[in-house]
């Protein structure tokens, strides 16, 4: 193909696209139980011991490296947008951590025999803008040539060890305050089959590309004990996770959750993830809805989020602070959606 105009469209490309063609949260333990645990080591902070955001390796006194990895096929057509969106996915693990982000290294496999290379070049450049956003260079990389298009980021980042923010630290009564609306899920199956708006379209770049930059001011607050950020598994799935590693439950207020403007017309159209219900399927049995809850909230709250919010758990009287931050870092739509309970690691869902 000599030119992008004659390019395929890239989730045409796919069968998968964002967070929400990771593997089920299922069959990821499955996989993770017959592998082998991460030998001790003194200066691993953090590790694969609760499904953390990322791993963490204690340099000195004062310094800790944060490393991760994420990537994906396409979630959108337009190739800069989706350079954009999945460097920013991945650099949320590093600011879910609590640590700011220093370079990144590109992964990218292409299917070069169908895509122009301009439209590959976008993609790079998408990324490139956003680690330039964030104030940091991406140095290398690797590539091949694949069936599918894929593009992300290997990030790296430092914390200081005693500011390193675990998904597993929560306490009971801990407020849950989560930093972005949930749908981006939804949104992208409606963009898939063609009925999503212009107006619905920007909100979905808006949530995606906005890096979760409030994570390192969050970590500094003495009264925020966990954090994660919701992704391919759903709210609900990052939640449990939280759960599992603190020893605790969940309770949540559906009607405190933040959704993106027009979702809920979309579900009620039957734009809905495969996603949903593999994550559904995997850990419904640790959740407890409400009666008078319909299929529709439970997609919603299962909806895998590609580059979503940060997930905190904070003590109540640090909640202003932290709301504070999140609207000075351009959240205006954090919200506390519920708090952490004792007893059994069981989310709790109420109207």
């Amino acid at each position: 193909m000599s030119s992008s105009a004659n390019a395929p469209r890239l989730t045409s490309l796919s069968h998968g696209g964002g967070c929400g063609c990771k593997i089920s949260p299922a069959i990821l333990a499955g996989l993770l139980r017959r592998s082998a645990a991460a030998a001790p080591h003194a200066a691993l902070l953090v590790g694969t011991e609760t499904g953390d955001d990322a791993a963490v390796y204690q340099l000195n006194d004062s310094q800790a490296l944060i490393a991760t990895t994420d990537f994906f096929m396409p979630i959108v057509d337009d190739p800069f947008d989706f350079g954009r969106i999945a460097a920013t996915n991945a650099l949320s693990d590093v600011y879910a951590m609590g640590g700011r982000p220093i370079l990144a290294l590109a992964l990218l496999a292409m299917p070069v025999n169908v895509l122009p290379p301009e439209v590959i070049r976008e993609i790079l450049r998408g990324g490139e803008t956003v680690c330039a956003e964030a104030g940091i260079p991406i140095a290398g990389g690797h590539s091949i040539d694949s069936v599918e298009p894929i593009y992300g980021l290997a990030a790296l980042g430092l914390v200081h060890p005693k500011s390193v923010l675990r998904n597993s630290g929560a306490r009971a009564g801990d407020a849950l305050i989560l930093g972005k609306p949930l749908g981006v899920g939804i949104l992208s199956a409606a963009l898939k089959k063609g009925a999503l708006t212009a107006g619905g379209y920007r909100q979905l770049i808006d949530t995606t590309t906005r890096l979760n930059s409030a994570g390192p001011d969050l970590a500094a607050l003495a009264g925020v004990h966990a954090m994660t950020d919701v992704t391919g598994f759903g709210l609900l799935g990052h939640l449990l996770g939280m759960c599992r590693g603190a020893g605790l439950g969940a309770r949540v207020r559906l009607g405190q959750v933040p959704e993106i403007e027009g979702v809920r017309e979309l579900l009620r159209e039957g734009h809905v993830t495969g996603a949903s219900a593999r994550n559904w399927a995997s850990y419904g049995d640790e959740v407890r809805l409400a009666p008078e809850l319909t299929s529709l909230d439970q997609a919603l709250l299962c909806d895998p989020q590609t580059s979503g919010g940060l997930l905190v758990a904070c003590a109540p009287e640090t909640v202003p602070a932290a709301l504070g931050i999140f609207a000075r870092e351009g959240f205006g739509r954090a919200a506390v959606i519920g708090e952490m309970t004792p007893g059994a690691a069981i989310a709790t869902v109420e109207s």
